[in-house]
């Protein structure tokens, strides 16, 4: 959520940083509304002074003998008017609230403006791999090793879903344990969160109310409308919601495992069949809690970490930096890390780091308190895949494949397969 104090003091300024990633900004009925809200306050703060001194008068005439039904009568009137207003100030509040959750983060200032197609590569590595054969897709090469079924992945949860076999689920396993590893070296506290959140975390993490229609949702007597983590992001930023951090305790860096349920709205292109999209994938989410001063350094120290893990696999990708209409609407700044799939002939994202800064915190009300001043501000908050699975997968098969169909498994990988070549 954006902060309201900085939208009244610099309207023409803060729409010009919005217009970065939307069509037309208009904060006419917003400042209105504040505008509103803030003479009720001057208003009802008034009256109480009024009721207080008149009220605390009473006692005194009453000692005097004088007559003071007027005066409470006329104290009636002014607690009926108090809670009128106060009802409407509710009620603006409300109005108020909407119109800011409404708004995205506003985007870095080295943010380029527009969509994809003002995406810029930072750097690559590797190189793409050159075959003397003609080489398989990752479907083919995975349903003639036995590692993915999805003929029965279809029949068990419809189009989208997959099963994982021997020497599949293996793999998959191995890449989860390589992650987990890592991130357990560097210091990250491992997080097994439930898959079945509130509508707050959704709301936290600013993907509600305008993704709520992406995600599973499921009725509970109980509990009432709750859905299924689409990534394990919405559960982290949720760990610490409604809390007073210590400075001197941050970062907090978490890492958790979580598989991701979305329903992936919309046409899947013809090439985008296999694991490319689905509804149902695993991924290794890294988070991290900092300081406002520290976030950017932060957000640099979790691309690293992506990076460093698709090279120790040994596979080519490309580093790019998200124009501001890409980035999601709860990031200020979005870096991806794109892996080459041969047979598509097109780079896809397999890991996304970004700096929400104080977007989900103001949601979430998540703040510290400075060690010297005491001051309570809001902290920054931090997401990166590290990594997503489902396009990892298809990439080694892809990238790895021999001509007579066999795939190489990643050197790093092999003390949890137990073999090097998938065959």
């Amino acid at each position: 959520m954006l902060d309201l104090k900085r939208i009244r003091e610099n309207p023409e300024e803060i729409k010009k940083v919005l217009l970065k990633r939307m069509d037309s900004v208009d904060f006419s009925e917003l400042l209105a509304f504040d505008q509103k809200r803030r003479e009720l306050i001057l208003k009802v703060e008034a009256l109480k002074a009024n009721r207080n001194q008149v009220s605390s008068e009473i006692p005194r005439l009453k000692a005097a003998g004088v007559d003071v039904q007027s005066q409470l009568d006329q104290m009636k009137l002014v607690s009926m008017e108090i809670k009128s207003l106060d009802d409407e100030w509710v009620q603006l509040e409300s109005k108020i609230r909407l119109l800011l959750e409404a708004l995205p983060n506003l985007p870095a200032e080295d943010v380029l403006a527009g969509g994809k197609e003002n995406n810029k590569t930072v750097r690559d590595w590797g190189s793409r791999p050159i075959f003397d054969f003609t080489p398989k897709n990752h479907v083919d090469l995975a349903t003639d090793l036995g590692l993915i079924d999805y003929r029965r992945g279809a029949q068990l949860g419809g189009n989208g879903f997959w099963i994982y076999r021997g020497k599949g689920a293996l793999l998959e396993w191995a890449l989860l344990n390589f992650f987990v590893e890592e991130h357990l070296s560097d210091g990250y506290e491992m997080i097994l969160p439930p898959h079945i959140l509130n509508e707050e975390c959704g709301y936290v993490s600013g993907q509600f109310p305008k993704f709520k229609e992406d995600v599973f949702y499921i009725e509970s007597e109980q509990e009432g409308r709750q859905f299924l983590l689409p990534t394990s992001e919405t559960a982290l930023i949720n760990l610490h919601r409604n809390e007073i951090l210590a400075e001197e305790s941050l970062p907090r860096k978490y890492f958790s495992y979580t598989p991701c349920y979305r329903k992936e709205a919309g046409s899947y292109r013809a090439q985008e069949r296999g694991m490319i999209r689905g509804h149902q994938f695993n991924k290794v989410e890294l988070f991290q809690f900092t300081r406002p001063e520290d976030s950017e350094k932060a957000m640099e120290e979790m691309i690293q970490k992506g990076e460093r893990l698709v090279q120790k696999l040994g596979l080519h990708y490309r580093l790019v930096k998200l124009a501001a209409q890409d980035c999601s609407a709860a990031m200020g700044k979005t870096f991806d890390i794109e892996l080459w799939i041969p047979s598509m002939n097109e780079y896809k994202e397999v890991s996304s780091s970004s700096n929400a800064y104080d977007y989900q915190a103001r949601r979430g009300e998540i703040r510290m308190r400075r060690k010297e001043s005491k001051k309570i501000e809001y902290i920054h908050s931090l997401n990166a895949s590290g990594l997503a699975t489902s396009r990892l997968f298809p990439a080694i098969l892809e990238q790895f494949q021999r001509k007579n169909g066999s795939v190489v498994v990643p050197e790093v990988l092999r003390k949890w397969m137990h073999q090097e070549i998938l065959e």
